[in-house]
């Protein structure tokens, strides 16, 4: 999967450790975020989007699954439309 999250990261340039530093969290753990293996606190996730001057929202960093991008990106709406 592909947060908004690591896109918005690589698009600026920035490097995990410049964030991490930045906001004071471990790189490690700016990295499971990234990737949707751990969920941000609501504190974090305020810090991270202050960080990118709210060039990303913090339900898009709390919930990268519903904003996720790339091939795997599917739309809840065809996931419940029936066919007519």
């Amino acid at each position: 999967m592909v947060t908004p999250l690591r896109s918005l990261r690589k698009a600026q340039g920035k490097t995990l450790s410049d964030v991490a530093t930045a906001i004071r969290l471990d790189v490690g753990n700016l990295s499971r975020i990234e990737r949707g293996i751990q969920v941000a606190s609501l504190e974090v996730a305020e810090k991270l989007s202050v960080f990118f001057k709210g060039e990303i929202s913090e339900l898009e960093i709390l919930y990268p699954q519903r904003y996720q991008t790339g091939n795997e990106n599917v739309s809840p709406v065809s996931l419940t439309a029936k066919p007519q």
